[in-house]
């Protein structure tokens, strides 16, 4: 009995050790433009009829004197048909303040948060970026979660994204 219960014990403590994780990194690029503005960015994990399983992160500006931070927000335009409009911003954890070119590491594990109730299966991890006198970019990353191995993709945009790098670890 004591042998059972100590080995349960043991396996309780290394359930964290066996949690899957998800590291996104994400470069916006540096333009040379007369006028520019910071992307508005959403990344989210999308099931394979299109729906949004898991909003991971949505860039926007932040709220000033007289507005939410959130009017431009369906200029995402994939991301609020497929349920952008119905999130009530700010959201803790997924919203946040636009960034400014260079590279943005975002980690999401598996044993509590956004990822805690993927099921298993296939799906596209989605990034969606507009910029106020700019372009509009979308790029998708397909995966298997829960990952059997450590993975690594790459996705690499043309203008209002650079390269999108999608690591997967048991």
């Amino acid at each position: 009995m004591r042998a059972w219960l100590m080995a349960a014990l043991i396996g309780l403590a290394c359930l964290p050790l066996f949690a899957a994780e998800l590291e996104l990194t994400i470069e916006v690029p540096k333009m040379n433009v007369a006028e520019y503005h910071r992307p508005y960015v959403a990344v989210w994990v999308e099931r394979s009829d299109g729906t949004i399983a898991a909003n991971l992160a949505v860039w926007h500006a932040m709220a000033t004197r007289d507005r939410d931070g959130t009017r431009w927000l369906e200029d995402l335009r994939q991301w609020w048909r497929r349920g952008g409009r119905d999130v009530r911003m700010p959201v803790d954890v997924v919203s946040g303040a636009t960034r400014a070119p260079g590279r943005h590491r975002l980690a999401f594990g598996s044993s509590n948060g956004l990822l805690a109730s993927l099921a298993a299966g296939a799906y596209r991890l989605t990034i969606e970026a507009a910029r106020e006198v700019g372009g509009r970019e979308m790029l998708q990353v397909p995966f298997t979660w829960p990952p059997e191995r450590a993975i690594s993709a790459t996705a690499v945009g043309r203008t209002e994204l650079g390269s999108v790098t999608l690591s997967l670890r048991p």
